[in-house]
């Protein structure tokens, strides 16, 4: 198994994603999502994006290199009756079993950037896309005070060093590095745009309790924990993140939690 697999098979993701929905739904809702439109959800989890695509008509073919997110995709798809909508696993740097020029949209929200390869992948949905279509990634910042580039830079301190020639998943949050991928995959400049966007989380328990989501079922906050354990700092961790849950706490009710945090969203005309 690759990492990348390993990584987001552990756990259990579908706890953090139930936070997810409500901002993936608005997030899909300015995607212009037309009956009939073909879509390619890459990194799709359990559909926090899927869903609300083949609600609005889409056909989607939802990717994740996880097994379990893949078989919990197909199950709410089932669960709502969404012919329109199936859930495969795949690797979001090598698409082999799909064609060229396959779909109107492809959409990864905090999907591929986490793939190895990042040449690869931006080649990879650029080429299953079709000519007039687009790409829309939502990817996390590098460096921003927000919760997810904050849980990252915590945890990060408390881990072991990444292996040799590993390319963080948070350049995907750099303008820069977004251009310089999407060009070398034959795409012009001009036809590339990133700009900052908010995504809400939104859970109906404390920040420290869903602190403690992150810690049980989020794959790199469940390696940090670990890796802080095993030098005796484990407490220090979640010390570190509860203070951090708690100030960017925007519910105003300390029993339920809604955190913004700022992405870069991507928007690639092909």
């Amino acid at each position: 198994m690759n990492p990348n697999q390993a990584l987001w098979e552990k756990g259990d993701f579908t706890r953090i994603a139930a936070s997810m929905r409500t901002s993936g739904d608005a997030l899909v809702d300015r995607l212009g999502i037309t009956k009939g439109l073909e879509v390619l959800d890459l990194g799709c989890g359990d559909g926090t994006t899927a869903l609300p695509a083949a609600r609005r008509g889409a056909n989607v073919l939802g990717v994740d290199v996880a097994r379990n997110l893949v078989e919990a995709g197909n199950k709410r798809a089932a669960d709502e009756g969404l012919g329109n909508l199936r859930f495969q696993q795949g690797d979001a740097s090598a698409l082999t079993d799909l064609a060229d020029d396959r779909f109107d949209l492809v959409v990864s929200i905090f999907g591929a950037m986490f793939a190895p390869r990042p040449l690869d992948v931006a080649k990879e949905m650029v080429r299953v896309t079709r000519p007039g279509g687009r790409i829309v990634m939502g990817n996390w910042i590098p460096g921003d005070p927000t919760l997810v580039a904050q849980i990252l830079k915590i945890s990060s301190a408390y881990s072991p060093p990444p292996p040799e020639g590993f390319v963080s998943p948070m350049t995907w949050g750099i303008d820069d590095d977004v251009v310089e991928r999407f060009t070398a995959a034959g795409i012009p400049e001009r036809n590339i745009a990133c700009e900052p966007d908010t995504f809400v989380f939104e859970a109906p328990v404390s920040p420290t309790e869903y602190l403690t989501w992150f810690r049980d079922y989020y794959g790199p906050t469940m390696n940090a924990f670990e890796a802080a354990a095993s030098n005796g700092r484990a407490d220090d961790l979640f010390g570190e993140l509860d203070a951090l849950f708690n100030v960017q706490n925007t519910s105003g009710d300390p029993d339920t939690t809604a955190i913004p945090a700022t992405f870069l969203r991507v928007t690639v005309n092909v």
